[in-house]
């Protein structure tokens, strides 16, 4: 086992003065290196057109385009450079896992992916303009997962980048989801009409106790929704599978576990542990796949108490957030975690020339 350690970074004021400040705590970090170094990939790889991605994200959410802009000066690149880099539009995402689950208030995930691209940044944002919310970085403005300050709790699952569309990825998806929609049915009208580069579950819980997984490809999407809701790697609506690849048996797998504790009642801790412990079956060690849990968030939505768990078998980190937004400034800067993996967390170290 080894022990890694993320960055908790807090930010409130607009968003350009956001963007500045990620932007020069990122230049400032190891991972810094391995962006400019990304950056002959991300080149060869996709085009974006600067105006389609500005109009879009005016329209969607304008916040992030002045965010993206105070990024650029912070990082002292080229606001070109930058949209290509962090804005999501037209980006590629490698295979992944994650699992989450939502019942009794509460909305708890798994993110399963490589240690290589994880950004080890828990943010905690309150933009002028735009809800506020916690979640993990992920490409820039992006977000992993998260909760905002209306209960609504947001996380993705990869299920195909076959075929993909011109439009966002997952991560500023989630991230326009927590920062513009207060609760379930607008995230689903927002991921409606949204342009989807690749095929993802969207799973959503709010304060009203309303869950639904939206399933989101370039060609269309499909609801549906409980007052308890579990989701894996897959689509299951008939008119969304031809999406889906070829091999779903741990998906399928993971989404039977889950299913079997849907009619259970969990607190928040036992939640965390279902998810967290080494030996749970929703727990995974496939690091070298692109499919092993790095981080468990549970998020009770209606007191917006956070259970941030990073690595296996954690105690789990406990975030006020509804304190947080109030002004309370958490004392937390730093959160570690054990992992069975010799693959490397590329934030934690810079490149070697």
């Amino acid at each position: 086992m080894k022990e890694v350690v993320i960055d908790v970074l807090q930010s409130r004021g607009t968003y350009y003065e956001i963007g500045v400040q990620f932007g020069k705590e990122l230049r400032q970090s190891p991972l810094y290196s391995h962006h400019q170094k990304r950056r002959k990939k991300s080149l060869r790889d996709y085009n974006v057109k600067m105006d389609e991605a500005e109009r879009l994200l005016r329209h969607f959410a304008p916040g992030l385009w002045d965010e993206l802009n105070g990024l650029s000066y912070g990082l002292q690149w080229s606001l070109a450079d930058t949209i290509h880099e962090y804005s999501g539009f037209q980006q590629e995402w490698v295979n992944s896992g994650c699992s989450s689950l939502a019942k009794d208030g509460i909305y708890v995930r798994n993110y399963d992916y490589h240690p290589k691209t994880y950004e080890g940044r828990l943010l905690l944002v309150k933009p002028a303009g735009g809800y506020a919310s916690i979640g993990f970085s992920g490409r820039g403005i992006g977000r992993i997962d998260g909760l905002n300050e209306k209960g609504l709790a947001v996380g993705f699952h990869f299920v195909n980048r076959i075929k993909p569309g011109e439009g966002f990825i997952c991560t500023t998806i989630a991230r326009i989801l927590l920062d513009t929609c207060k609760n379930t049915d607008e995230a689903i009208e927002v991921l409606r009409r949204l342009p989807h580069r690749h095929s993802f579950n969207y799973s959503l819980y709010d304060q009203s106790g309303k869950a639904a997984v939206v399933e989101a490809s370039p060609r269309g999407i499909g609801v549906y929704h409980h007052s308890t809701l579990s989701c894996t790697n897959h689509f299951q609506m008939n008119h969304m599978k031809k999406d889906n690849r070829h091999y779903l048996k741990d998906s399928q797998k993971r989404l039977d576990i889950l299913r079997t504790v849907q009619e259970k009642a969990l607190t928040m801790k036992e939640a965390f542990n279902l998810f967290n412990r080494g030996d749970s079956p929703i727990f995974k060690k496939a690091y070298d796949a692109w499919a092993g849990t790095i981080h468990t968030c549970v998020f009770q939505c209606e007191s917006l108490r956070c259970l941030i768990g990073f690595g296996e078998s954690s105690n789990g980190v406990v975030v006020d957030f509804q304190d947080w937004i109030r002004g309370s400034d958490i004392p937390i800067r730093k959160i570690s975690g054990e992992f069975d993996t010799n693959e490397p967390f590329l934030f934690m170290e810079e490149v070697q020339e």
